[in-house]
C-alpha cells in the first residue's frame, strides 16, 4: 500500500510526513504538485507549510495544481485522503471539507504543543484511537481558525482549550463518509518522545491502516 505525498511550492513538512509513515512500515513517495496519475498509490497526504507561498489566501491556488483532480477522483472512490495544517486548508479550497480557514482569533500565529480530544473515532485519522483519548500535538499555524455555516463539517478531535477560536473547538474535521480528514496541529511533528511527544503516532498509524481493505 502507497501513499502519495503531494509537494506543492511551500510546503515544508513533506519529508517529516514520509519519515513517519516509512518508520511506521509504510510505503511514502513524494509526488510533484503537477502529476496527473495518481493510480499507483493507496491513499493521499497533503503536508504542511506554505502552498504556492499562501498568496490570495491559504489554499486558493494549490487547488487548481492537476493533481488535486487525482485526489478529488481518489476521494470519491473511498481511499484516504489527509491534509494536515496547509494541506486542511487546501482540501476545503477544493471542497473536500466543508467550511473555510480564517485568521486565528487574536490574530497571532500560534506554534506550540496544544491538546485535543478524540470525540470520533469514525474516520482513516482516529480509528486507531479511542473516543475521549487526549493527545499532545503541536500547533503552528495563523489562518488555523476553521468555520462552517453549511454544519456539515464532522468534528473528529477538539482541542480541550480553544487556541484559536476554531468552530466548535475543532482540531480535526472530516467529510461524511471519514475517508478524507483535515487535521490543523501537525501529527507527524509528535512521533517520537525526543521531539516532546509521541502521540500523534495514533494518527498516522490510523491513516496507514485506513489503506488496507477491511
Amino acid at each position: 500500500m502507497r501513499t502519495a505525498v503531494i509537494v506543492f511550492p511551500g510546503v515544508n513538512c513533506e519529508h517529516d510526513v514520509v519519515e513517519v509513515v516509512r518508520s511506521l512500515g509504510g510505503d511514502a513517495d513524494l509526488v510533484w504538485h503537477r502529476e496527473t496519475d495518481l493510480s499507483d498509490f493507496d491513499g493521499v497526504i497533503l503536508p504542511g507549510g506554505f502552498a504556492h507561498g499562501d498568496a490570495l489566501r491559504t489554499g486558493a491556488i494549490a487547488r487548481f495544481s492537476p493533481a488535486m483532480a487525482e485526489v478529488t477522483r481518489m476521494a470519491a472512490r473511498g481511499a484516504p485522503v489527509l491534509g494536515i495544517c496547509n494541506g486542511w486548508q487546501v482540501l476545503c479550497e477544493t471542497g473536500l471539507i466543508p467550511g473555510a480557514h480564517i485568521p486565528n482569533r487574536d490574530l497571532s500565529f500560534i506554534c506550540r504543543f496544544v491538546d485535543v480530544e478524540v470525540v470520533d473515532t469514525a474516520s482513516i485519522l482516529t480509528r486507531n484511537a479511542e473516543v475521549g483519548q487526549r493527545l499532545r500535538i503541536p500547533l503552528n499555524s495563523y489562518e488555523g481558525n476553521w468555520v462552517d455555516p453549511s454544519g456539515e463539517g464532522r468534528v473528529v478531535l477538539r482541542y480541550v482549550d480553544d487556541p484559536n477560536g476554531s468552530q466548535d473547538r475543532a482540531a480535526a474535521v472530516s467529510d461524511a463518509g471519514g475517508n478524507v480528514v483535515g487535521v490543523m496541529p501537525h501529527p507527524e511533528r509528535a512521533s517520537d518522545p525526543l521531539l516532546g511527544s509521541g502521540d500523534g503516532l495514533v494518527l498516522i498509524e490510523s491513516f496507514l491502516h485506513s489503506l488496507i481493505p477491511a
